[in-house]
């Protein structure tokens, strides 16, 4: 939204107070009236805020209640997934014929606790559960959040490789708990950015310019959510399989793997710093990832087993994917931040 300004004079009021006017297109356009209360802020020695209260009050929705028929169990947790998305404080789930059974409470719980950051059960009973929402929209900040999960998805992808490398089963199994909390934080951020776009002034306060970079930042979540997936499919490779990898083609899938990372850090220092000129460098550094795929099928040549074979390519095309969600998160940097280029060479 266009930013907007006028110069009012400050008026001497009673004995101790001071008053300004607003211009009454802002106040219309705002949907305010005489009346409507306002928070004022004073955030530095140069600076006041001031912010409509019931913009506030819109942040979050209050209450949801949903009715469940016997048969659902996998749809009462997008249903619920849902509902958080959208920014409910409470959500009640009862049953259509007054009986949760057994295993959709279990579902419930598990959903809550393994998906839904900052929610708490407050109520379970056999005729419903009611989910509570406690965390304060400002005490994580989304990049704060962010930030947590990229470092989770980094750290399982290291951990996938390790595994690989001295074929450890128990690492590659805790790389496979450790997706549920990169998905939490994923979640949250989700919930975060749906209700940012319908407020404007949770827009600015979670530092946002402007709606549309909200839907880059969603983009850019995925994409770190698959890279957690693509580590856990490797561990799940070492897991099925068991069979060690010969140490020169490890050694040559430690190497991609490394700059597969590179890449992926390259991008998110692009989107913290806003700057196009990395994001753009970014793009062009994932091509080379083909280089690093070719060392791994020149020491693959004289593998004769269809089995050892078809697990080296699968791991490499889980690294490659890497690479390219890290194309695409730089691809999303340029597209939020051309205005400012645009503002150096007008």
């Amino acid at each position: 939204m266009e930013e907007k300004e006028e110069i009012r004079k400050i008026q001497f009021t009673g004995k101790s107070s001071y008053i300004v006017s607003l211009p009454k297109q802002w106040i219309l356009e705002l949907g305010l009236k005489q009346g409507d209360q306002v928070r004022m802020k004073r955030k530095d020695s140069s600076t006041l805020e001031i912010h409509p209260s019931k913009f506030e009050t819109r942040s979050e929705k209050e209450e949801a209640t949903i009715e469940i028929s016997d048969e659902e169990t996998s749809s009462i947790v997008r249903k619920l997934i849902s509902l958080y998305f959208l920014g409910y404080k409470i959500i009640n789930i009862k049953s259509k014929t007054g009986r949760l059974d057994p295993n959709q409470r279990n579902t419930i719980k598990k959903s809550v606790k393994k998906m839904l950051m900052g929610s708490e059960i407050i109520s379970d009973s056999n005729t419903g559960i009611t989910i509570q929402v406690l965390v304060n929209l400002l005490d994580l900040s989304i990049n704060g959040a962010f930030k947590r999960m990229f470092n989770l998805a980094i750290s399982m992808s290291n951990d996938s490789i390790l595994a690989m490398s001295e074929n450890n089963l128990e690492i590659a199994q805790e790389v496979i708990n450790t997706d549920d909390e990169v998905d939490r934080f994923g979640f949250y951020i989700i919930r975060q950015l749906e209700i940012a776009i319908q407020n404007e002034y949770m827009l600015k306060e979670m530092g946002f310019k402007n709606a549309r970079d909200c839907l880059g930042y969603r983009l850019i979540v995925k994409n770190i959510e698959r890279t957690g997936d693509h580590a856990v499919l490797i561990a799940n490779d070492i897991i099925e399989f068991k069979n060690p990898i010969k140490k020169e083609i490890v050694e040559k899938i430690q190497e991609m793997h490394k700059f597969a990372l590179s890449v992926l850090d390259d991008s998110c220092v692009a989107l913290f710093i806003e700057n196009y000129t990395l994001a753009e460098k970014t793009i062009v550094k994932a091509r080379e990832i083909t280089k690093y795929e070719k060392k791994v099928k020149d020491v693959s040549k004289s593998l004769k087993d269809d089995e050892e074979i078809y697990r080296i390519r699968r791991i490499m095309e889980n690294i490659s994917r890497v690479s390219e969600y890290a194309s695409d998160i730089a691809e999303i940097v340029l597209n939020m931040n051309i205005e400012k280029l645009l503002k150096k060479t007008a």
